[in-house]
């Protein structure tokens, strides 16, 4: 896992598409050493053109948000890309920040 890829604790109140009413959806990511972990899909949302993806987790008793960008590829089933310029992640994430703080 790479600092990228952790960066922080958000509240799940969000403006993301992700209705909080109904059950939880959940996705295991799997990376690169072998490491799973079971991410719960927060949301998907648009900025610059483009649809990201936000996925919580609880590791070592602390909440790890995740921003991926997303891609669907059929009927229910989706891509996660992995955001490699770390300037559009960062400004995916400060988007995702704001939608957040815009809810509280």
């Amino acid at each position: 896992m790479t600092d990228k890829e952790k960066c922080g604790c958000h509240d799940h109140d969000c403006d993301c598409q992700h209705d909080h009413d109904e059950e939880a959806d959940f996705i295991t990511l799997e990376f690169d050493d072998g490491e799973e972990v079971e991410c719960e899909v927060i949301g998907v949302f648009d900025f610059e053109g483009k649809d990201y993806i936000a996925l919580m987790a609880e590791e070592d008793d602390e909440s790890v948000l995740y921003i991926y960008g997303y891609k669907e590829v059929g009927d229910d089933e989706f891509e996660l890309v992995d955001i490699e310029d770390d300037d559009e992640y960062e400004r995916a994430l400060a988007e995702f920040d704001k939608l957040v703080a815009e809810e509280a």
